[in-house]
């Protein structure tokens, strides 16, 4: 193990885990003794992620993402399990042992240090003559010395090999260099520079470290932006172009926009909170990245159509984190970096003090659809205005803008919010048959959540999944004799789970969801975690072990035959002899 296990579990002792997830998920809704709340992981309406205080460990009813508290910060934060305990340690003021070892600790410092050496050489080609390219560009775009400066601005000259070289002469290796997308293979093998001609702009993450780059080609050519793909020290949805910048601002607000070039103007005009996405659309994990700093999101997205449609599509993001959300809505201008060129910035301050609230923006671009003074016009603006505040979930909320709209539209207030409320209960209804009609396939909910994992034989799988359970919550039972070997296991992923139970017993170490967290997958965790949600009678949990050997033999002769036994059947007759429920 990288760590020692007591201080593991003293780590996990001092981050009770309910209260790491409140500082990232609201949690509002308990059923039984689980806390529950919209998942951090995927898009949903109602809340399937539940955190079980007892058991120290959160599982995803809808994803499958489960696992303990370390397990929640390597997925929420990105981080590999040595950061995540280090995460924790500090949040808990614990010191971590002198003695860990972390084997890609190393990699990692020296992939971010190759990345802040290449920051350098590029910033340094801006004041010589093959750079001229770039500080001519950046004159033309109204970006000063100082403020180039600040963001660490950089040119990669238009030639394919001068990082690689000018990094080998540091002592970092072709590999390093591709590891880190700062150069790419050729189709005859040959190694090339990733960025040639371009203005670079340095991604820092809110540590300070150079995780990446992004790349604005100077003069005609495509593509416009060049992002770094994915590296070990690099995801790009999760993180944000100067939040390390914008995160120590005053304003109480953060400024989400599209392109570099617009948060560099917009920054250097004071508006210091402006952060952008990568190249991708605002993903969830962004959007909780900007939570930790903000309570409160300004939305200034480029005036054009896929600019409207990121809007719609950030705001529901949002919304799910209980953010409040402003709209800013550019007139005269594409972007801000054009308003701020034409317009100034006071006017661009004047347009973000009066900045929509998210739901008047909403209901604004519908209204703007149709033309009120024709009944057929108000009856389908009404039919798509009262679906979408069905989805608010404040019923106060509510009210109070389906009145508006009824007031627009010339109709009662009272009808046009019974109908939101109608909308609002069918709604809740379909997302609730949604739940039971999975719940009624066996076939399906056989299989586990995650989609990296399928079951070969799903009836002997259920009797696998009953083996690891039964000995997780009764370890007497390692002790049983006929107990079966790993290899008798039909799913891979489960056999791996089973082999850790048994090597981790048979050593005398703990076996608990906080000390399995180094030696599982994430997927590994997440299955083992759906595996627990399940009921188990421990009564007699011998003949119920039994049982599980006895089912687990039968279905997989059943399957060696020709048709084999129906799932149905099967689960059905698993149920009537241990009380097991799917």
């Amino acid at each position: 193990m990288a760590f020692p296990e007591s201080f593991i579990e003293e780590l996990i002792s001092r981050n009770d885990i309910v209260e790491v997830v409140e500082s990232y998920v609201h949690l509002n809704k308990r059923s039984g003794s689980n806390y529950f709340g919209l998942c951090p992981f995927h898009n949903e309406r109602t809340p399937s992620f539940s955190v079980n205080p007892a058991e120290q460990f959160y599982y995803c009813f809808g994803c499958g993402k489960g696992g303990g508290v370390i397990n929640f910060i390597m997925e929420i934060e990105n981080l590999s399990y040595p950061d995540a305990v280090a995460n924790l340690a500090q949040r808990a003021g614990m010191k971590l042992p002198e003695d860990r070892y972390d084997p890609n600790a190393k990699k990692r410092s020296r992939l971010l240090a190759l990345n802040r050496d290449a920051a350098r050489f590029f910033y340094s080609q801006l004041a010589t003559p093959e750079g001229r390219a770039g500080t001519e560009y950046l004159r033309s775009r109204g970006i000063s010395p100082a403020t180039a400066n600040r963001f660490g601005l950089g040119y990669a000259p238009d030639s394919f090999q001068s990082l690689l070289k000018a990094m080998q002469a540091l002592g970092y290796s072709e590999y390093e260099l591709f590891d880190c997308d700062l150069i790419r293979k050729s189709s005859r093998g040959s190694f090339y520079d990733t960025f040639r001609n371009r203005l670079i702009f340095p991604i820092i993450d809110v540590r300070g470290d150079v995780i990446g780059f992004s790349g604005r080609i100077i003069g005609s050519g495509e593509p416009k932006y060049l992002n770094s793909r994915d590296t070990p020290v690099f995801n790009k949805g999760r993180n944000l172009f100067a939040l390390n910048l914008a995160k120590k601002s005053k304003s109480g607000y953060i400024l989400l926009s599209e392109g570099n070039i617009d948060i560099v103007s917009l920054h250097q005009a004071g508006f210091d909170s402006a952060v952008a996405s990568l190249g991708t659309s605002l993903t969830s994990e962004q959007a909780r990245l900007i939570s930790r700093y903000a309570k409160e999101v300004v939305l200034a997205f480029d005036n054009d159509g896929a600019g409207q449609k990121a809007t719609q599509r950030a705001i529901q993001i949002f919304e799910k984190l209980e953010m409040k959300v402003r709209v800013l809505q550019l007139s005269g201008a594409k972007d801000p970096d054009e308003f701020l060129k034409t317009r100034g910035a006071d006017a661009f301050r004047l347009l973000l003090e009066a900045s929509e609230d998210q739901i008047d923006f909403r209901m604004n671009s519908v209204r703007a659809k149709y033309d009120l003074t024709k009944d057929e016009q108000r009856v389908a603006y009404l039919k798509e205005i009262t679906e979408m505040l069905a989805g608010l979930p404040d019923p106060v909320v509510r009210s109070i803008y389906g009145e508006r709209a009824a007031g627009l539209a010339g109709v009662g207030k009272d009808t046009v919010i019974g109908e939101i409320e109608r909308s609002r209960r069918g709604l809740l209804r379909r997302a609730g048959r949604s739940e039971q009609k999975a719940m009624r396939r066996p076939e399906q909910t056989a299989q586990p959540a995650r989609s990296t994992a399928r079951y070969r034989n799903p009836a002997s799988a259920v009797a696998e999944e009953g083996i690891i359970r039964l000995l997780y919550l009764e370890p007497t039972l390692y002790s049983m004799k006929g107990l079966p070997p790993p290899d008798a296991f039909t799913s891979e992923e489960l056999a791996s789970i089973y082999r850790l139970l048994l090597s981790r017993r048979q050593s005398g170490e703990a076996v608990s969801i906080s000390s399995l967290s180094s030696s599982l997958t994430a997927e590994e965790m997440s299955l083992l975690v759906s595996i627990l949600q399940k009921p188990e009678q421990l009564s007699g949990s011998q003949q119920t072990m039994q049982d599980y050997i006895h089912r687990m033999e039968e279905a997989q002769a059943a399957s060696s035959g020709s048709e084999g036994r129906d799932l149905r059947a099967i689960a059905s007759d698993l149920r009537e002899r241990k009380g097991y429920n799917q």
